[in-house]
């Protein structure tokens, strides 16, 4: 009788094609790995062993905060370090969702184009947003004329992305550079906190009181409960915005764009609740665990940084070279 054929398993591939090198883990090894975890875990206190959403949450947020703090306030290079990241991961966060949303977006040029932005509006003011959108644009025609499969659409996508996540940011480069220090750096990092106090007192508002659906298609767990919480919360932090040094707004003023920028922050967050529900996701990334991706935690952020940009200079409250 013939000898039975022996069943190869297909190996597995990188993207390129050539098989992976086998990574065997000897004994000894596997050992003490083993034996790091369980020291690790036996040192772990009780009640960080199993943490509930709301300290997962709770802890992610905390770093995130002290990151953001810190880099706002050490020098406008620092901030700027820290908007170029946050629109660099964004945007990436952004065209992985799109592309499951059946767009193919062209990451690299999208994703250079977020990070420029900010670095554009520090450098050389308003004109470095012409140069950059310019540059994007012409580069986006380039590859829609030249990769055969990219459509109107993904140029499209492809701009937005960067524009969104980008551009909008750098409201926030002209609001920290119109006052010296320390008072630039407190002014950003108290818009920062109108922002985060908008989304903390919506949320915490409305997951014990909130009764009342107030987008139920976009964002089902979202409440007018806690919608009129989170307003009430980024007035008074507008509020206090007035006592800065530098920075002329009555408080009536202060109340008024704190309540525009509240209703900013809702709408870019339901702006990212949609975009997520078009694509089939629930979070845009896992980068902040209990909240989501970076992009997750700065929807509301994006256009309160523009909005907030214009206000307190259309509004005469700091002082703009251009």
């Amino acid at each position: 009788m013939p000898k039975k054929r022996e069943e190869v398993k297909p190996a597995v591939r990188h993207a390129w094609g050539e098989e992976p090198p086998a990574q065997e883990v000897s004994p000894e090894e596997r050992s003490r790995k083993q034996k790091l975890k369980d020291f690790a875990h036996d040192k772990t206190p009780e009640k960080l062993k199993n943490p509930t959403d709301i300290q997962v949450r709770f802890r992610t947020g905390f770093v995130y905060i002290a990151v953001s703090v810190v880099c706002i306030m050490v020098n406008e290079w620092t901030t700027l370090l820290l908007l170029m990241l946050t629109a660099g991961i964004s945007a990436g966060e952004f065209y992985y969702m799109l592309r499951s949303d059946a767009k193919l977006p062209n990451e690299m040029l999208g994703i250079i184009g977020a990070v420029l932005y900010p670095a554009s509006v520090f450098f050389l003011g308003m004109d470095g947003v012409v140069y950059v959108s310019l540059a994007l644009l012409v580069a986006l025609i380039a590859w829609y004329v030249f990769w055969m499969r990219a459509r109107v659409a993904d140029v499209g996508v492809s701009f937005f992305g960067a524009a969104y996540t980008g551009l909008l940011l750098s409201g926030l480069v002209v609001v920290r550079s119109a006052l010296p220090d320390p008072w630039g750096g407190l002014l950003v990092l108290g818009i920062f906190l109108s922002v985060w106090a908008n989304d903390s007192f919506a949320y915490l508002f409305g997951r014990k009181f909130g009764k009342h659906k107030l987008a139920p298609r976009t964002s089902p767990k979202k409440s007018w409960e806690g919608f009129f919480a989170g307003l009430v919360a980024s007035m008074l932090f507008w509020a206090l915005l007035s006592f800065i040094p530098g920075v002329s707004m009555s408080i009536p003023l202060a109340l008024l764009f704190g309540l525009v920028c509240g209703l900013a922050g809702v709408l870019g967050d339901l702006a990212e609740s949609r975009i997520k529900r078009n694509s089939g996701f629930k979070d845009s990334g896992t980068i902040m665990p209990g909240h989501g991706g970076l992009l997750d935690r700065c929807d509301s952020l994006f256009l309160v940084a523009i909005t907030s940009a214009v206000l307190l200079v259309a509004g005469g409250c700091i002082p703009y070279a251009g």
